[in-house]
C-alpha cells in the first residue's frame, strides 16, 4: 500500500471518531500540534520513528511527550496506535489528509492564491467574497507572492487552475494572432 493511501486511511479513521464524539476539530488541532513538534524535533523523530529502537521504548519515549501536553486522550491511543503499526514517520500527511477531510465536513474551500504583490485587504476581501460565491463554500486563501507575475493574479482551487495573469492573457493573445483570428 502506498504512503498516501495509508495517510489517507488513517486520517479517515480518526476523523470518523472524531464525528462520532463531535470532537473533530479539536483531533484536527491536536494532530496538528503533534506534527509540528515532530517536524520541529529531529532527534526525538530519529528516535521514535528508528524501528532500531525497541517499541516499548519508543512508546515510554511518545507517552512522556504526550503527559506533557493536552492532547486528547484518543489522539494519544492514534498515534500509539501509529507506532505499533510502524506508521508514525507519515505523521505529517496523515495530518495534511485530516485537515483537507475537516475542511470538507465544514464545507470550507482551500484556495491557494499568487499575486505579483501582496493585495490590499479590500481587495482581498472582495477575492474572498466572489470565490465563496463562486464555489458555494466559506474559503480559507493562502496568499502567496511569484515575482514572475506582471499583473493579475492565479487562483488554484483543488484541481481548478483559474489564471487571470497578465502574462496568460499575453499568451492567448499571441496563440490568437498566430491562428489568424
Amino acid at each position: 500500500m502506498t504512503k498516501s493511501r495509508v495517510a489517507k486511511r488513517y486520517a479517515k479513521a480518526l476523523l470518523d471518531l472524531g464525528q462520532e464524539d463531535g470532537k473533530y476539530q479539536q483531533y484536527g488541532k491536536d494532530l496538528a500540534d503533534f506534527s509540528l513538534f515532530y517536524e520541529r524535533n529531529r532527534e526525538f523523530r530519529e528516535v521514535i520513528a528508528n524501528p532500531a529502537f525497541a517499541v516499548e521504548d519508543r512508546k515510554k519515549i511518545l507517552s512522556m511527550i504526550l503527559s506533557k501536553s493536552s492532547t486528547s486522550d484518543i489522539v494519544k491511543n492514534f498515534l500509539n496506535l501509529l507506532l505499533d503499526k510502524d506508521r508514525i514517520a507519515a505523521i505529517q500527511e496523515i495530518r495534511s489528509y485530516y485537515e483537507s477531510l475537516t475542511d470538507e465536513v465544514a464545507q470550507i474551500a482551500r484556495v491557494e492564491v499568487i499575486t505579483p504583490r501582496p493585495l490590499k485587504e479590500d481587495a482581498r476581501q472582495r477575492l474572498a467574497k466572489a470565490l465563496e460565491e463562486m464555489t458555494s463554500k466559506k474559503v480559507r486563501m493562502d496568499i502567496s507572492k511569484d515575482d514572475r507575475l506582471i499583473g493579475g493574479l492565479v487562483v488554484k482551487i483543488g484541481d481548478l487552475v483559474l489564471d487571470g495573469s497578465i502574462k496568460a492573457q499575453i499568451e492567448g493573445l499571441k496563440e490568437s494572432l498566430g491562428r489568424g483570428e
